[in-house]
């Protein structure tokens, strides 16, 4: 599980430097860690006596990047299903593959999306996953952190959308020795789970006191199948069968228009904008400069890796803040810092842990990445938040703490056998054919 100590003192001498996400300023400071959480920032809390200090000269910390849509398990997917439309990618290449995975294809898929994710500095994942207890196991085994939300399909109360209800309640309680592991409901998309189903699922939140992850308005086939089955748009549907009257984080919405605009916000819907995945399948942008101008909370994510081939939140930040600019012809558009905030405490807003992760400051968890400055892409060092979301390729990142446990450490994982990973990924695809 990693290196397990008591105190970390993160020290940040000259020329050692962390990101104030408040500011948006990066300033010189140091960092204490006792248990899970930051005890201190600049002078050390009074008795503090550390087991064991992190050099952080010529270092950058940052909060850990949260990915706020994924699909871990697709991470053996990757490279499998490209250049194609967007039904054609999902029906006619994953669904496939999908049926012939087994729990532990998942298991092994998540591990693999871990490590990726923990090497290039995401410390916490919005996960939508369909084989239960295999992402949740994974999680617990590499010390990361995770909001776990089973896929759920059906019409109604169908016998197979009431199984993956119940698997979803399941698997929450499961989990519940994991304080890394918190619990959303997932209704799929409005093209694969009806309007009495929809209600149901929504229901069911409000009771349980659950917030919803759901993928909307994300291609022109889905508006048009929609507004042919309801009469309206995909985020009108969602809005009427009650998908919004709990916390709900809404994955894609690049089809939009403005009165659905206008529904996200007065609805407070996070919407999590996924540039790669959107670009990749054909199905364009999210209108990201509008939904920030409306006060909607916009956060970011990498979607699955069967449809980015990349969980690399670095890649999708430089995305994010060039798409926009171009789209609109407008360089101040989605600035490096409104970026910085989207990938990190946007994120956390969302998933509704605002108060444990997102930023450094004191009382919150130590979710940390530290980057190695000494790198080409990260100089000369002349604004580092610019640095992160144009220059930085996530291969920086030096050190990982998540929970106040170092995960990696000189870039070595502590926490999992990446080559054991890597031949069980090989032998499942080799099997799949």
């Amino acid at each position: 599980m990693g290196t397990v100590i008591k105190n970390v003192l993160a020290i940040l001498p000259e020329n050692g430097r962390i990101v104030d996400s408040e500011k948006d300023i990066v300033k010189e400071t140091s960092i204490y860690i006792e248990g899970q959480r930051i005890v201190g920032l600049g002078d050390a809390p009074e008795g503090f006596k550390a087991d064991k200090c992190i050099d952080g000269s010529k270092k950058l910390a940052i909060p850990g990047l949260i990915n706020c849509h994924t699909h871990s398990y697709m991470a053996f997917m990757r490279n499998v299903a490209d250049d194609l439309s967007f039904m054609d990618w999902l029906f006619g290449r994953i669904d496939p593959i999908e049926r012939k995975m087994t729990d532990e294809d998942a298991y092994w898929g998540a591990r693999l999306a871990i490590i990726e994710m923990m090497k290039s500095g995401t410390t916490c994942f919005n996960d939508m996953q369909m084989n239960i207890h295999q992402t949740t196991r994974a999680v617990k085994e590499t010390g990361m952190r995770a909001v776990i939300c089973r896929g759920l399909v059906g019409s109604g109360d169908d016998e197979a959308g009431s199984m993956r209800l119940r698997q979803a309640f399941e698997e929450k309680e499961a989990a519940a020795d994991c304080d890394r592991l918190t619990f959303m409901l997932g209704p799929h998309a409005p093209y694969t789970c009806d309007d009495a189903y929809m209600r149901i699922i929504s229901r069911k939140a409000k009771e349980n006191n659950m917030g919803i992850h759901v993928h909307l308005s994300e291609s022109e086939s889905e508006i048009r199948q929609i507004k042919e089955k309801y009469g309206c748009t995909p985020i009108e549907m969602a809005e009427k069968n009650g998908l919004f009257d709990v916390n709900c984080i809404a994955a894609h919405c690049v089809q939009i228009t403005d009165d659905d605009i206008k529904i996200l916000k007065d609805k407070k819907v996070n919407v999590v904008t996924n540039p790669a995945s959107n670009m990749k399948l054909g199905n364009g942008f999210a209108p990201v400069k509008k939904l920030l101008e409306a006060g909607v909370n916009v956060c970011l994510g990498t979607d699955g890796a069967a449809s980015n081939n990349s969980l690399n939140m670095f890649r999708e930040m430089s995305l994010l803040a060039l798409i926009h600019k171009g789209v609109y012809r407008n360089p101040q558009c989605v600035s490096a810092r409104e970026t910085f905030r989207i990938a990190t405490i946007n994120g956390a807003k969302a998933l509704g842990l605002e108060k444990e992760i997102g930023s450094i400051e004191v009382g919150k968890k130590a979710d940390l990445a530290i980057l190695d400055l000494e790198n080409p892409s990260l100089m000369p060092t002349n604004d580092l938040i610019a640095g992160l979301s144009y220059s930085a390729n996530g291969s920086e990142v030096d050190t990982v703490i998540i929970d106040g446990r170092i995960t990696m450490e000189g870039r070595k994982l502590l926490t999992m056998d990446e080559r054991e990973t890597y031949a069980h990924v090989q032998d499942i695809i080799r099997r799949i054919g």
